[in-house]
């Protein structure tokens, strides 16, 4: 199916609506039935048709036909929230006293569902260091019944060996979750790998503008339908219909601009590299990356994502360079238009500092759409003012 087809044209019955270019938002709770009989197969079977937003809503259904169709997937879910999209994921593959295998250091709010949440109910989850895919086959239990993969992760974007890693849970009988945040499915689509559900955070690439928060998760036809019965109807964190329509309108312009941002990483990368006041860079298509020939072979692009180990002896330094930035706003999360910085040592206690810690050195830098020598300039003069 093609790229351009999906985004402009799938799931859009335009003579449904008086022919208008744009979906409207179906902004409502609630739907209607001619006859007893159509209002009992829906609430027999919810999953078939429109009964009430909180499940099933026109918007919401265009969006997940598309998403579904870029993961080369068979269906998808729309979440209020990534963290969403997780929870009812891994809620659906685990029972009392079962054993998750993890990467070590996942998205917090994954690692506080393994750590903190599950373990109220029996299930322990070991974590692995996901750069070996004998890693998770050690930690594999009998009990085991999941296997979580972030791939790359979103600060020192850390790789699994994703088709590997499906193998060996698919020859265990063990389901694979993946969360995709860092690539969307335009640079990799890690259903096609064998990976049972995939998810990302569609607050990012899909958004786009920094507008709405959101979640994905894509899968079969059967996976998706037993997850949609079950947790997300109960849990009840889908989407609503104005945001739904907010990611349609993202979708419009996903390629170009992942490509625009793909680019302008790829040229600041390599000058940040070269910087004296820069010890190291973590960037998945860098020559010098550890898993750069893993890297180019599973992702199609690295889009937005780069950062930097600074060559700082004080908190003071780290924090001297972050503020000194004009054009990169400091924030969390990635894809919007706006670049973005973030630092690592934000999360720990200005006393725990310690510059022998290569993380409290770290700065994540997302590159957005302004133009890369615009960017430049502001990285050389916050760097030539740390000291």
């Amino acid at each position: 199916m093609d790229l351009s087809y999906i985004i402009n044209e799938l799931g859009e019955d335009r003579e449904q609506y008086f022919n208008a270019i744009a979906p409207p938002i179906m902004q409502t709770s609630n739907f209607a039935f001619d006859t007893v009989e159509a209002m009992r197969g829906l609430l027999l079977d919810e999953y078939s048709g429109f009964l009430y937003s909180r499940g099933n809503n026109p918007t919401i259904d265009i969006l997940r036909q598309k998403l579904a169709a870029l993961d080369g997937a068979e269906d998808a879910l729309v979440f209020s929230s990534g963290a969403a999209a997780i929870f009812a994921a891994v809620l659906s593959q685990v029972r009392q006293d079962d054993h998750v295998v993890c990467v070590r250091e996942p998205y917090g709010w994954a690692r506080r569902l393994f750590d903190e949440l599950l373990p109220r109910f029996g299930v322990e989850t070991t974590f692995v260091d996901g750069t070996d895919v004998a890693h998770f086959e050690a930690a594999i239990r009998p009990s085991t019944t999941l296997i979580y993969l972030e791939s790359p992760n979103s600060l020192t974007f850390d790789l699994q060996d994703i088709a590997a890693v499906a193998n060996l849970a698919r020859n265990r009988g063990i389901t694979t979750i993946l969360d995709n945040s860092y690539c969307s499915p335009l640079f990799q689509q890690p259903y096609l790998m064998g990976i049972d559900l995939c998810l990302q955070s569609a607050t990012k690439f899909i958004g786009g503008h920094s507008d709405t928060v959101a979640g994905v998760l894509t899968g079969s036809r059967e996976k998706i339908r037993k997850i949609f019965v079950s947790e997300f109807l109960n849990i009840g964190s889908g989407i609503a219909p104005f945001n739904a329509w907010l990611l349609l309108r993202g979708l419009r312009t996903l390629e170009l601009r992942l490509q625009r941002s793909a680019d302008s990483t790829a040229k600041i990368a390599a000058w940040l590299k070269a910087h004296p006041r820069v010890e190291k860079i973590f960037y998945p298509f860098d020559p010098g990356f550890p898993q750069y020939e893993l890297a180019k072979r599973q992702m199609k692009g690295a889009a937005g994502l780069v950062t930097i180990q600074l060559k700082a002896d004080t908190r003071e330094q780290v924090e001297r360079f972050c503020n000194g930035l004009e054009h990169f706003l400091m924030a969390v999360s990635w894809g919007g238009h706006e670049s973005l910085a973030y630092p690592a040592c934000a999360s720990v206690p200005a006393a725990d500092f310690d510059p022998t810690e290569p993380r409290h050195r770290m700065v994540r830098l997302y590159i957005g759409l302004e133009d890369a020598d615009y960017l430049t300039r502001d990285l050389e003069q916050a760097l030539a003012g740390m000291y």
